[in-house]
């Protein structure tokens, strides 16, 4: 049983006057409610939908550390325009962190102690980025003797979006995937899921240096979309694989464009006869991620049978059922150190979270870059 009656965790608050605070804040050691447990967390990672939640519509590039009183926060300036997108959440403390592990401390009623209390478990809660975490039990998934805390910190976020696409292309009939961003550890995931289970999948990435890793972790199709033959190079690829789903993490600019309007030059090569309306097969593109802020950017050349759409996980388990999403972490379990193991660049201190410098390089968001904290 825990002693301590408080405990420390990091905070996000956008302020009236226009400033984003990091904090590292003491609050009250929670006791789990029924169902849930408390985790003593080990390790967490930052992900890209941690960083939209830390720092919002802020100009990163600007923040600073600043010690008040002993107190230490990270302060970064909110220009206006992100001042309206974030009205909703102005003065508030939130909580991060949406997964980690660490070691089981107390459970609630209706869980039982002999099943999780003194495991060490991965978990999903929001409030990861703190000494300490209550979650659900239904969503903690014991690890195996021998796996450590940081080999499974990341084991619900990238992993289940990445079996989620899988099962999404299952569910919509085509017969593989587009990814762009591709190189990033969710992207060399999903390279692996692909590659065992005999999936096409094309990969779009923005350098060459990009292409000759997913080549030598055995991806197929791999494109640099800053090649000038980038568009032509698409369409032959889909046109080989039939692919007509793609997911992009960019969001802005022009990529999901360039994905339709490459699927419909592609189903345009074996069409039967010419219809104003375009192509009759479904084209469609989920933006899963911003790492482009700007407006996505729509010619709307490729016909009337296409889509674009947001994806987030969440939404579609809970739409998948209880059957496809106990399929899929039974399968993240299996294959935690293989298939959805993260590598991590860096490691920090809940202190060293706000020290400026640090912020800027794990907001900068840069392919295959992730890192952990490691919060006691």
């Amino acid at each position: 049983m825990y002693l301590q009656e408080h405990y420390r965790r990091i905070e996000s608050t956008v302020t009236s006057d226009g400033q984003l605070r990091l904090n590292i804040v003491e609050r009250k050691l929670p006791d789990p409610k029924p169902g849930e447990v408390l985790i003593k967390v080990q390790a967490t990672p930052i992900n890209p939908s941690d960083v939209g939640v830390m720092f919002g519509f802020s100009n990163v590039a600007e923040a600073q550390t600043v010690t008040e009183g002993g107190d230490t926060s990270l302060i970064v300036p909110v220009p206006d325009a992100g001042m309206k997108a974030m009205r909703g959440r102005l003065d508030q403390s939130l909580p991060l962190g949406n997964e980690g592990a660490g070691l089981v401390v107390a459970v609630g009623e209706n869980v039982p102690a002999e099943g999780l209390l003194g495991r060490t478990v991965s978990a999903t809660s929001g409030t990861m980025y703190g000494e300490y975490s209550t979650a659900p039990a239904i969503m903690c998934l014991p690890l195996a003797n021998g796996q450590s805390a940081e080999s499974g910190a990341s084991s619900f976020v990238n992993p289940m979006t990445a079996l989620a696409m899988v099962e999404a292309m299952a569910q919509q009939g085509s017969t593989g995937l587009v990814h762009t961003a591709a190189a990033s550890n969710l992207g060399q995931m999903l390279n692996r899921i692909c590659i065992a289970d005999g999936i096409p999948l094309i990969n779009i990435v923005r350098s060459e240096e990009q292409v000759a890793l997913l080549k030598d972790l055995g991806a197929a199709h791999v494109l640099n979309s800053s090649d000038p033959n980038f568009q032509r190079a698409l369409a032959d690829a889909i046109a080989e694989t039939g692919v007509s789903l793609a997911f992009d993490a960019i969001g802005g600019g022009k990529m999901a464009d360039a994905i339709l309007t490459a699927m419909e030059m592609a189903q345009l090569r074996s069409a039967d006869s010419y219809s104003i309306y375009g192509t009759t097969t479904h084209k469609q593109v989920y933006l899963y991620g911003g790492l482009d802020r700007s407006p996505a950017m729509l010619s709307r050349g490729y016909g009337m049978h296409w889509g674009v759409g947001g994806f987030l996980l969440p939404t579609f388990l809970a739409s998948a059922g209880t059957e496809v999403a106990g399929r899929m972490r039974a399968r993240v379990s299996k294959e935690l150190t293989t298939t959805f193991a993260s590598h991590y660049s860096d490691r920090f201190s809940m202190e060293e979270v706000l020290q400026a410098d640090n912020a800027k390089s794990f907001a900068s968001a840069k392919t295959g870059q992730k890192s952990l904290i490691l919060p006691t």
